[in-house]
This record gives structure tokens, sequence and C-alpha cells, in this order.
């Protein structure tokens, strides 16, 4: 028996994290309701309507860490409550939430889901495309309703109505992630059209009932051009947003697809519920200055890499790269930001005999990744001296490498 729920499990079956039918949790409910309230307040404020759609990107190990506070968010944003079994803890059945309840437009939610979710949570991503067909049935106004609004839009546009009602898109079946890492690794991107095209091409499968990875790449082009938020939530400090490529790749392709669909950037939202009982939701560009600030250039992290060798230096030179992708796709840093990482990564003395010593290779990247976003714009107005600062680094790490 597991210990908290009347079912039994075959022997040699008792470690998993979670039981996916169980997800979302009551906690994870709670934690969802209230990360929806905040992402809508926080459009509202900032634009002061409601936002028609939003784009949401969940991931597998955030669903096993919190019981699906992501899945609970797109339910509440829907205006549908989950309700469970009281012996097994599992979502029996899903509910309407009334418009007078609920107090509020119901919200279109597109999601974008990790290979990883697909493959380990095909029960709730199923229920997100119930709930999906629940909403966009229900008689009610197109300004109280966008999911029924754009599902008829659609409708009428193709006349098929189970395309109309996909919101839940991924990769292949059999495939894993966005691909923006591949080519921004390359460097053979122009612009916000070849990140889309990637993006789509990686992502334009549709998931639901009787949708197992089926083509949509259309479909997903009609769902994200109408997206007016573009939101990856945390929950965790173990990592953040500088620490890994799918943050940029997932989050930043999205905001890169909206911008090249429509000419225009989404807000880009990220909830935060590492504190439960106090989740908000910041724009992505305060969120990077937050990291930035509290982690890249902190002097403590930067001694505490120095202590890890090869690794440590590794690890800067990656989070120079995340930073820039997601520059590259979401524009989100500025130039006072790449002029830090110059002066503390590669112009400090200490750092840099640092990866002179340990690794060389990583401060050859980290200066090429510097002068590509100068070449590019990203960095729009580096100073003179920093930029023949930067040469000169490269020449003389280029030689030694040379030599070795």
């Amino acid at each position: 028996m597991t210990a908290a729920t009347a079912r039994s499990m075959p022997t040699f079956s008792q470690f998993y994290t979670v039981d996916p039918r169980a997800v979302p949790s009551r906690l994870a409910w709670q934690t969802g309701q209230a990360m929806a309230d905040s992402l809508v307040q926080r459009y509202l404020d900032d634009t002061g309507t409601y936002p028609e759609s939003v784009g949401l990107s969940v991931w597998g190990t955030s669903a096993m860490r919190t019981s699906g506070d992501d899945i609970a968010e797109v339910l509440a944003l829907l205006g549908v409550r989950p309700e469970w079994d009281e012996a097994s803890r599992r979502v029996g059945r899903l509910q309407v939430i009334s418009l007078e309840e609920l107090g509020r437009p119901r919200i279109d939610v597109t999601v974008r889901i990790s290979g990883f979710f697909r493959d380990a949570f095909p029960h709730v991503v199923t229920m997100l495309d119930d709930a999906v067909q629940m909403v966009a049935t229900l008689d009610e106004p197109d300004d109280a309703n966008y999911v029924a609004a754009h599902a008829r839009a659609d409708l009428a546009a193709h006349g098929d109505r189970r395309r109309a009602t996909t919101r839940v898109f991924g990769s292949k079946p059999g495939s894993y992630g966005a691909g923006i890492l591949q080519l921004v690794e390359a460097g053979t991107w122009r612009d916000d059209k070849d990140l889309a095209e990637v993006y789509t091409a990686w992502g334009g499968f549709a998931y639901g009932r009787g949708l197992d990875g089926v083509a949509a790449a259309d479909d997903m082009r009609t769902n994200y051009a109408r997206i007016k938020v573009a939101a990856k939530n945390i929950d965790t400090r173990e990592h953040d947003i500088a620490d890994s490529d799918d943050y940029f790749q997932y989050h930043g392709g999205m905001v890169a697809t909206v911008r090249a669909l429509t000419g225009s950037d989404p807000r880009a939202y990220v909830g935060d519920s590492t504190t439960p009982d106090a989740v908000r939701t910041r724009t992505l560009a305060e969120e990077t200055a937050r990291v930035f600030r509290a982690r890249v250039v902190n002097p403590r992290w930067i001694s505490a890499m120095r202590r890890h060798g090869y690794k440590g230096a590794f690890e800067l030179a990656a989070t120079v790269d995340y930073l820039f992708g997601f520059d590259a796709t979401a524009g989100v840093v500025h130039d006072w930001m790449y002029e830090k990482l110059a002066q503390e990564y590669v112009l400090d003395p200490a750092t840099r005999e640092f990866l002179d010593t340990s690794n060389p290779w990583a401060l050859h990247g980290i200066v090429e990744r510097l002068q590509e976003a100068a070449d590019r714009g990203l960095w729009a107005e580096p100073s003179p001296e920093t930029l023949q600062a930067l040469q000169q680094a490269y020449l003389e790490v280029e030689g030694d490498l040379e030599d070795r």
C-alpha cells in the first residue's frame, strides 16, 4: 500500500515520484489558482485589459516536483476545477466554474509541453484537452469566453472542430527539445523568422484525446499568433533561468515565434512559486536582471566557481551562452549586462588567470559569444575600449590554444 492512498502497488513498484492521475494535487490546485490570479493581475496592471490568450511552457520535472502547479494554473485560467476521488486522491472529473464565481473572462491557453512531460503524463495531456473542449462548447459571450470565441472563429475558417480546439503542442513523438539551441550554437540564424521556423518545426505537433503527435504546424501558428502572454514558471531556487538552455529554448523560443508571427513582442512573464503561499509574477526582463545581480555577477558565486576548476570555468561560459540565447530570442539582456560580463568574466585579472589555467576553451567561448552579441547588435553600444580589450583577449587565448 502507498503511504497516503488506498491503493495497492505491485512489489518493487514503490519507488515513484508522483502518480500522474493525481495531478494536479489539492495543494497544487491552490498554488495554480494563485499563479493564474497573479498572472492575470500583472497583465491587467500592465495593460488595463485581460489577456485573451496565454502561452505556457510546461515541463515534466516541474510537474513531478509540484504535483502539477502548472497544470492547475492552466485549468484555473480556463475556469475549470478538478475534483478528486477521496480514497485515491486522483483527479476523478473536471467541473466548469461559473462566470459569476470566476469573476473574469475565461482565458485561452496554448500549452507547449516538453518531450518528457509528453512521455510521463499522457493522462494529464488528455485532461488538459478535455478541459479545453468543455470550455469551448459553452454558450457564453465572446468577451467572457476567449476559448470559445477563438474556437468559433477557427471553425468558421476551416470547418474542423478538432483542429479549432487543439491547444497542446509538443515535439514529434520520440523526439525531445525545442531546436533553438542548435541554431544559436551554430550561429546560422539571421532573424526572428529563422528562430520561429525551427521552433515550429520542432514543436508543431498536436496532443490530446485522439491526437498523439499529429503534425499541426499551421494550427500551432494560429494559436501562437493570438498569444498575449508568453509564460514560464519556476518552482525551485536550485537553478534559475540562466542555468539551462531549456529556459531560453522553450520560453525565449515562444517569445520569438509570437514576435515573428505578429510583428510585436508578447508580454513575457515568469511565475514564481518557490514560496507557494506568496506567489508572484515578474516580467522576463525583471527576472533576468534579478538572476544577473543575484548570481551571474555575484563575486561570491564567481569565486565559488573558481574552486571547481575546469567544471567551474565551463559553468561561467555556459551562463554567458544561456544569457545570449535569451537575448537572441527575447531581447532581455541590456548593454550594461554585457559590459559587466566582459569586465567580470574576461577582463578581471583573477578570473582571467583562472580561466587561462583551468579551461582556456571556456574563455575562448565567452569572448566569442560577447563579440557575436556586439556583431549582431544585441550588445547595441559597447564601449570601444571594452571591444578592443576583448579582441586582445581573443587573440591571446587563440594563440595559447594553438600552442597546445
